[in-house]
């Protein structure tokens, strides 16, 4: 990740290497892209597997937790660099800080892996795979299971760029508000992700994943546009910001109760490789391209509530998710009885 930051910050413009610049961004946005999730799935297993009784739900959203202090920090460093330099500044070099100033966690970060100590659930494994092979192989073999994972976190990856890489344009282009009051609901979506992800998890452990996995993108999808309709009829920092925040319950307590959901139910072996594929399939598919997606629908449809019919989209693939964990739970309990 390291690298492929700092390979964005680095690349000289278009103006001095030509065609180069934008194939070296692409380049570094694909190593970005692939570390970071192979990194969310590792991550993930880990603390739900050091998590104690009762607790792996609160667990594990400590995972998308930390990524809210990303949030954060990445809107705060938006409103200073706005507040400090002119327009034509932030399109010189103003763009590359904020990248450069992301690496300066990189020794920090490994310092800590390497004080880590591996599970009891990882040690205590007969057979670790260790050829790509054989990890492809028992992955390929729960393809099912990864299909339904990479559809239950659609709706998770959907509304988080939607709600926070997306907020800022949509904001400012769709909205013509100033970019002040964009990067300031953005601070306040990433606090309220921030709280609602461990409330998702530890009401998950208490009642169940599934019901939370169910009622979400229900709710998710009779309120989305009906708010966004509201929001478009008379734009303003506190209607943007009342339904980012409504959008971000969704995200946070879906996504409390799904992480640790996925990593339940994948098999032990791979676990790690199978949560992994099956969400940066999702985020490659559909939670990456939301931004895009989002403006080409405002574009060709001329209606600026058009974002929340893409999420009302997420939501329903979701939930054929949901709908499939239960078939497939069946499945393994009639082979465990046979």
């Amino acid at each position: 990740m390291a690298i492929g930051t700092l390979t964005i910050a680095l690349t000289p413009g278009y103006a001095t290497i030509g065609l180069a610049a934008p194939i070296i961004v692409v380049i570094g946005r694909l190593l970005q892209g692939l570390s970071a999730g192979v990194e969310l799935g590792g991550v993930s297993v880990y603390l739900a597997e050091i998590a104690t009784p009762g607790k792996r739900g609160f667990y594990c959203s400590w995972q998308s937790g930390s990524q809210q202090i990303a949030v954060i920090f990445t809107a705060l460093i938006g409103l200073a660099l706005t507040g400090i330099l002119t327009k034509d500044d932030m399109s010189a070099w103003g763009w590359r800080v904020p990248l450069i100033i992301g690496c300066l966690i990189i020794p920090v970060i490994m310092w800590l892996r390497r004080s880590l100590e591996e599970t009891s659930a990882f040690q205590k494994m007969e057979h670790r795979p260790r050829q790509v092979g054989e990890v492809f192989g028992i992955v390929a073999s729960n393809w099912r299971l990864v299909l339904t994972g990479m559809l239950m976190s659609v709706f998770t990856t959907t509304s988080f760029y939607l709600i926070t890489a997306y907020t800022p344009t949509f904001g400012k282009k769709a909205l013509e508000l100033d970019a002040t009051t964009t990067f300031l609901v953005t601070l306040c979506v990433g606090l309220s992700n921030f709280i609602w992800l461990p409330i998702g998890g530890t009401i998950s452990d208490r009642i169940g994943r599934r019901p939370l996995l169910f009622a979400i993108p229900v709710l998710a999808l009779l309120t989305a546009y009906p708010a966004m309709l509201w929001l478009v009829d008379a734009p303003s920092f506190s209607r943007l910001l009342i339904v980012e925040l409504w959008f971000s319950m969704f995200f946070g307590i879906y996504n409390g109760a799904m992480i640790p959901f996925l990593v339940e139910i994948m098999p032990a072996r791979v676990r790690t490789a199978a949560f992994a594929l099956a969400f940066s399939l999702a985020t490659a598919i559909f939670g990456g391209f939301t931004p895009a997606i989002c403006t080409y629908l405002i574009e060709k449809t001329g209606n600026k509530a058009a974002p929340a019919l893409w999420l009302a989209t997420a939501a329903v693939i979701s939930l054929i998710g949901v709908l499939l964990s239960r078939r497939i739970a069946s499945i393994k309990s009639m082979e465990a009885m046979a």
